[in-house]
């Protein structure tokens, strides 16, 4: 089975995130998912744009595994996307080379959700918070997937931590089925035999 699913995880600490390493442990073993790690592939942010390129035509759901930081991405992320959603590629003349596709985040949250309301510490909601990477994949012609929010990632405990993690799992499942990414795949097998 090929993969539909290209995960990017970004994560300069991954190593001491407990949360994140579990939620990479919950999905990496399924047969439709690879793996890209920004920060182990770019420690110095020098972002190979024609591999990145590549990676994103070859799969159909794109998914951004990070920490919330500062109400966004760990900086990686941002250099990536202003380096590989190029004019002629993701936009513009000869671009949009990605419509069709989908962009998924799956986030980890220091924070209670409750604090992510109009009247609570954050004052916004994730969903609203979450408005760039939208609007990116809109201006880019691909389809937003509703995010994946693991709260309260470094106060919970341990089981909890596996419990969400395990979530994560149904959860990209779920939305590989509705998609019927596997479908696609069958499909295409069917058509080579």
């Amino acid at each position: 089975m090929s993969t539909q699913v290209l995960l990017n995880l970004v994560h300069p600490i991954f190593e001491k995130s407990w949360a994140n390493q579990a939620m990479l442990e919950a999905i990496k073993d399924l047969d439709y998912v690879k793996v890209n790690d920004l920060y182990e592939e770019y420690p110095d942010y020098f972002v190979d744009i024609k591999r990145e390129q590549k990676l994103l035509l070859e799969h159909s759901l794109v998914i951004f595994q990070h920490p919330f930081y500062w109400y966004s991405s760990p900086s990686l992320l941002k250099e990536w996307q202003d380096l590989v959603l190029a004019e002629g590629f993701a936009y513009g003349e000869g671009g949009y080379q990605l419509a069709g596709r989908h962009w998924l985040n799956a986030i980890t949250a220091g924070a209670a959700k409750e604090s992510y309301t109009p009247h609570g510490f954050n004052n916004f909601s994730t969903t609203e918070l979450l408005r760039p990477f939208e609007q990116t994949a809109d201006f880019c012609g691909m389809n937003f997937v509703e995010p994946f929010i693991m709260y309260e990632a470094e106060t919970i405990s341990h089981s909890a931590v596996e419990k969400e993690a395990q979530r994560y799992r149904d959860y990209v499942d779920s939305v590989v089925q509705s998609l019927g990414l596997l479908e696609v795949e069958q499909d295409d097998q069917d058509k080579e035999a």
